[in-house]
């Protein structure tokens, strides 16, 4: 099997409504990253055409559109996300198996990633919107139900990456985002980790949105998240 290298790894939330300037950003760093994210903001502003032409550069996609709806709904929309040409997409662990089976058993070749517990939520939000335990064991329980139903890997909070992997094996895969180099401001995400210690709990992919997109250098940004993921190997 081939070994991904720390660039491979690193995702790009590419957070941006125009067109011109997620196309920019993905020219730019495209030699330098493995991955771009184009979340709700992006796909919303443009459409399937962006995912298809970003695609057509050679360049792979992050669709992470978190979907979450009855089981005939999300087969149906995680089949048309996979015919765009992404990756990888994502779904709402929180569906259910049976939604998540329908979405794995439409993906195709994409890979298909249940999100558990989304990084911007704590332990007191959680208990608000009714999940009675902690944000690290709701999430174990999620990305269990996510493996039973085939799905490949979760997005998860870093502080869950390591509980996830005892719990689902190494080939289940897990993506991270809520990651911030040392020192950089940790905006809405509540639950964050540099790139080097998501790594060193397990993560097989990292998501970095604003220090990389919001730098003055962006491919000097990025440079130096690689060496980070490269160090800690």
């Amino acid at each position: 099997m081939q070994v991904m290298q720390a660039r491979d790894r690193l995702v790009v939330a590419a957070d941006l409504s125009s067109r011109d300037d997620i196309l920019s950003l993905v020219e730019e760093l495209r030699d330098d990253v493995g991955v771009f994210k184009i979340g709700l903001q992006a796909f919303v502003a443009n459409g399937p055409a962006l995912v298809r032409e970003i695609v057509a550069l050679g360049v792979r996609i992050f669709l992470d559109l978190k979907i979450h709806d009855i089981p005939n709904t999300a087969r149906h929309a995680v089949a048309e996300a996979a015919s765009l040409g992404a990756s990888m997409l994502t779904v709402h662990a929180a569906g259910g198996e049976a939604m998540l089976r329908a979405a794995a058993e439409a993906a195709g070749g994409a890979l298909v990633l249940g999100v558990t517990i989304l990084t911007s939520l704590d332990e007191e939000q959680l208990q608000q919107i009714g999940y009675a335990a902690p944000p690290l064991e709701s999430a174990v329980r999620l990305a269990r139900i996510a493996r039973s139903a085939a799905l490949g890997g979760v997005v998860a909070s870093p502080h869950e990456i390591r509980a996830i992997r005892e719990a689902c094996g190494p080939a289940f895969v897990i993506l991270t985002p809520g990651i911030r180099p040392a020192g950089s401001d940790s905006g809405d995400q509540r639950r964050t980790m540099t790139p080097a210690e998501a790594l060193r709990a397990g993560a097989d992919y990292i998501v970095v949105g604003r220090p990389i997109t919001g730098a003055t250098a962006r491919r000097d940004a990025a440079a130096r998240i690689v060496a980070e993921m490269e160090r800690a190997g």
